[in-house]
């Protein structure tokens, strides 16, 4: 029998109250959104299913109608468990009026818990997550009062403290391909990560339920080549054909991002002169040969672009958690893939790789520090951006590089002769006497021994057991009206901060392949 379905007839497999994970990441990559805009149609016209619980690692979406946000309708879901909430501002809403029960975890925590399901264990045992807002300490991941089940839990093992997620089953997975044939065995060849998808199948199988998968090819019967097959016919029950589907939003499909096309590095367009390059060109000399390397979301992706400029791309492999090795990361709204990548493994398993101590140095993203060297990026008031990978990457990695500008909204600057003159300020600090939400545990950083860099245009700051110390500051800044006077507490200075390096500054290259 086959198991080729239209949209409308695959998401009547839906019931009242069933437990839906679903695959997927921002800029449109291996979203099934076909599938969800006909759950979503089914819904507005028939009120069904409802009463969901909907469960997605990645951040999916693209701040408007698309994505999670086609389940963000009142009465459509009674709860969420998401790695990453800022492609949907209707679920960030529906979360702060208490309209759902809310909770952010990690994205490689729920990526790795499908497997935990799948082979009917009790949860994931990690350490992930330790003196941050998802340890049951502080908040256990909940984010609104109407979210009351704790699904993290302090367990004891071997005379040491962890956290405890716990499982819960799934009844309803919702996944994406390239290629699908009859018997659902479902190939990703033009996909530019393979992500949870294979994990969501098992588990959801595993629990008794149905697995729908999205696919932009129906193929015959049996000729599907055998190692391209990433999700086998027995985990599937549903296959949607969508002529219509992209690899990502930027582009129906591009051959460097599966690596059926080397580009040449030279063709990615160097940054301009300005205050994103000047942090990602001093978190870039950071970059030593040989290193295992992560990059995260916004300011720090042009790190990449920066070390294809400067000739270094290859001196260090960068790892990024949606499962690519090698290659230049793509920047803005298709983060996650990249360019020439050298391999592509699952999500959970290069979140295993990071877990456990295999990342040299990352380069992440910083919305606030305060003076524990505590940074948040998950949540600002009404704003629930999420943690996504944050937690995961950061807290094993041997050295932390959080990237970002000195102060948020409305920032101008200015670069002239090799300096930086502040035009605007921006109207809200960053370095704050007491983050909001803690993503970032500065504790637990130097109670493991981690090396950890805060890099501003301005200013830059290092974590030491005595506190944040402040090591240099930009040449054309003043030291007091435009870093000490833009912060909420007095940063240590056991000795006058140096100047930074002076080719940031300037516009030809630094020369950093030399160096």
């Amino acid at each position: 029998m086959s198991k080729f379905m239209s949209a409308e007839e695959a998401v009547k497999l839906i019931q009242d109250g069933d437990s839906v994970a679903v695959c997927g990441n921002g800029g449109g990559v291996l979203e099934p959104n076909f599938l969800f805009e006909a759950l979503e149609r089914r819904f507005l016209e028939t009120g069904h299913p409802g009463n969901l619980s909907l469960t997605h690692a990645a951040g999916i979406g693209d701040k408007e109608n698309g994505g999670i946000s086609r389940f963000a309708h009142e009465g459509m879901v009674r709860r969420v468990v998401g790695g990453h909430w800022g492609w949907s501002p209707r679920m960030q809403q529906m979360a702060n009026d208490n309209l759902i029960e809310a909770y952010n975890l990690p994205q490689g925590v729920i990526s790795m818990q499908y497997r935990e399901v799948a082979g009917h264990r009790p949860g994931l045992i990690t350490k992930t997550g330790m003196g941050t807002f998802v340890d049951p300490r502080v908040s256990g991941g909940k984010l609104n009062t109407c979210s009351q089940e704790d699904l993290v839990e302090i367990v004891e093992m071997n005379g040491e403290e962890w956290l405890h997620y716990k499982a819960y089953p799934y009844n309803i997975g919702i996944i994406r391909g390239s290629f699908g044939d009859a018997e659902g065995n479902i190939s990703m060849e033009q996909e530019p990560c393979y992500l949870d998808a294979l994990q969501i199948a098992q588990a959801v199988h595993n629990c008794g339920g149905k697995v729908i998968c999205q696919v932009k090819y129906a193929s015959q019967t049996g000729t599907m080549d055998p190692k391209h097959v990433r999700i086998p016919g027995i985990l599937v029950d549903a296959v949607v054909v969508c002529p219509g589907q992209v690899q990502t939003i930027e582009a129906e499909f591009d051959p460097s991002l599966t690596g059926d096309l080397k580009i040449p590095v030279e063709a990615i367009a160097p940054m301009k002169l300005d205050q994103r390059k000047v942090v990602a060109r001093r978190a870039a000399m950071e970059m030593r040969r040989g290193m295992i390397m992560n990059l995260g979301f916004g300011m720090p992706d042009g790190v990449a672009k920066v070390a294809a400029e400067e000739g270094i791309s290859d001196y260090a492999k960068i790892a990024i958690e949606q499962g690519l090795v090698g290659g230049v990361p793509a920047s803005g709204a298709i983060f996650g893939v990249s360019y020439n990548p050298e391999g592509m493994i699952d999500g959970p398993s290069q979140f295993d790789f990071f877990n456990g101590g295999g990342l040299n140095m990352t380069c992440l993203g910083l919305a606030q520090v305060d003076a524990a060297g505590n940074v948040n990026v998950s949540k600002f008031g009404p704003t629930i951006s999420g943690a996504g990978g944050f937690i995961d990457i950061s807290q094993q990695a041997d050295k932390c590089v959080f990237c970002g500008t000195f102060t948020a909204g409305g920032l101008k600057t200015e670069i002239v002769d090799g300096e930086l003159h502040i035009l605007q300020e921006g109207r809200a600090q960053k370095f704050v006497q007491n983050v909001e939400h803690i993503t970032f545990s500065g504790e637990y950083a130097r109670a493991t021994g981690q090396t950890v860099i805060y890099v501003t245009e301005r200013a830059v700051f290092e974590l030491t057991d005595e506190g944040l110390v402040l090591r240099e500051i930009a040449p054309g800044v003043d030291l007091n009206r435009d870093v000490l006077g833009q912060m909420s507490f007095r940063p240590l200075m056991p000795e006058p901060p140096k100047q930074m390096d002076l080719r940031i500054f300037r516009p030809e290259k630094m020369g950093l392949c030399e160096d």
